[in-house]
């Protein structure tokens, strides 16, 4: 039992370790290669896990062989269009000019429910607005809205509002995110003051502060009850 655990947390932490070096790519949707790599990681994992007959040597060799395939793929990838419409494919043009592709729909076995399921998901109500509707290599469907069915923007109107900046967190259950604070150009000495004007003496008593777009500070005490939730402009 012991040693099935030790093992077990062995290959847990090599695996994370390997899923790290692969790349934030694999984490979102991905490509037919990536999808193979990540079973057979999957798969080479329970080996040694379930057998200890199987040397744990033996599992993670196979997994730096996996490791060093995907790698090499994705450089090669990188570097060569052919290989890439090789490993990954090529985008496939469902609706072209509003138009729906009925040879591209045989050819990837997708009837006219499957598309409109797609195409509700992307917050589509009607095939009349969809100028292109485009079917990534790694399976997601990306819509171009016809220019009456794009919503309206400032651009439009010629409006050009000031460029805001991400919410960012300050505190997150009493630990002060000094990174967020640099790229504000905020000292911790004002994050205190705004503290002290909100009646809060220490960072513990936090749960979650953040300047959101706007540049409104929002505070967010321990066991806060509704109604509750202090703002205030910065200083």
């Amino acid at each position: 039992m012991i040693i099935i655990l030790i093992r077990t947390i062995i290959l847990y932490a090599f695996i994370l370790f390997i899923i790290r070096l692969m790349g934030k790519a694999e984490l979102a949707e991905m490509e037919p290669f990536q999808l193979v790599v990540t079973l057979m990681i999957a798969e080479l994992a329970a080996l040694p896990m379930e057998d200890t007959g199987v040397a744990l040597i033996n599992g993670i060799t196979a997994l730096v062989s996996l490791l060093f395939i995907q790698v090499l793929i994705s450089y090669i990838s990188l570097k060569s269009e052919k290989a890439r419409l090789f490993f990954c494919g090529k985008p496939s043009v469902l609706i072209n000019k509003g138009i729906i592709n009925e040879k591209e729909l045989k050819k990837l076995r997708i009837n006219i429910n499957d598309l409109l399921e797609q195409l509700r998901s992307k917050n589509v109500n009607s095939l009349d607005e969809v100028e292109y509707a485009i079917l990534e290599t790694n399976g997601d469907l990306n819509i171009v809205s016809k220019p009456e069915a794009r919503p309206l923007t400032p651009k439009d109107i010629n409006k050009f509002p000031t460029i805001e900046h991400m919410s960012l967190p300050l505190i997150i259950d009493g630990t002060v995110y000094k990174e967020s604070l640099k790229t504000l150009n905020l000292s911790e000495n004002w994050l205190k003051e705004q503290l002290y004007h909100s009646c809060i003496s220490s960072y513990d008593e936090i749960l979650y502060c953040y300047i959101d777009e706007s540049n409104t500070l929002h505070l967010h005490r321990k066991n806060m009850k509704k109604g509750d939730i202090k703002e205030c402009k910065p200083s």
